[in-house]
């Protein structure tokens, strides 16, 4: 079941722009390593659970799989062969938009070589680039 909001204020949401970097949720928080994207766009709700499919049959029991993006822009298309005018189209599916430096994946509990292995399983997955990244001691 492909991720989707409970319920929303508004059914359409304009289509917006995506500028700049992430100044929240850029950073490894949860697990050891993180799976960054470095470029901004829409990633589909059915795009995040083929993502989680992949990294939790990769990964199996040892470790933990943190998803840190959610789906809540509801994406509208018209029909093909349809004429100018008659409004605007019905919601298609949902995406979250993703900005450059937001951290979309995590894993806890397995080596960097599997969590390698696993996030390169997962940008071939992505529609945006990616690139892994390590929790910061401080």
């Amino acid at each position: 079941m492909a991720l989707m909001p409970k319920r929303v204020k508004h059914r359409k949401s304009q289509r917006g722009r995506i500028k700049g970097n992430a100044t929240r949720g850029n950073t490894v928080v949860f697990g050891e390593f993180g799976l960054q994207a470095t470029e901004g766009g829409w990633i589909s709700a059915a795009t995040i659970e083929a993502g989680r499919i992949a990294a939790q049959q990769y990964i199996r029991n040892e470790g933990r799989l943190y998803i840190r993006i959610f789906p809540d822009k509801s994406i509208t298309s018209i029909p093909l062969e349809t004429r100018m005018g008659k409004g605007k189209g019905e919601p298609e599916y949902w995406a979250a938009s993703v900005r450059a430096g937001t951290v979309l994946y995590e894993i806890g509990g397995v080596t960097e070589q599997a969590a390698k292995i696993c996030f390169a399983r997962l940008a071939h997955k992505m529609p945006v680039r990616v690139r892994m990244v390590k929790r910061r001691i401080t």
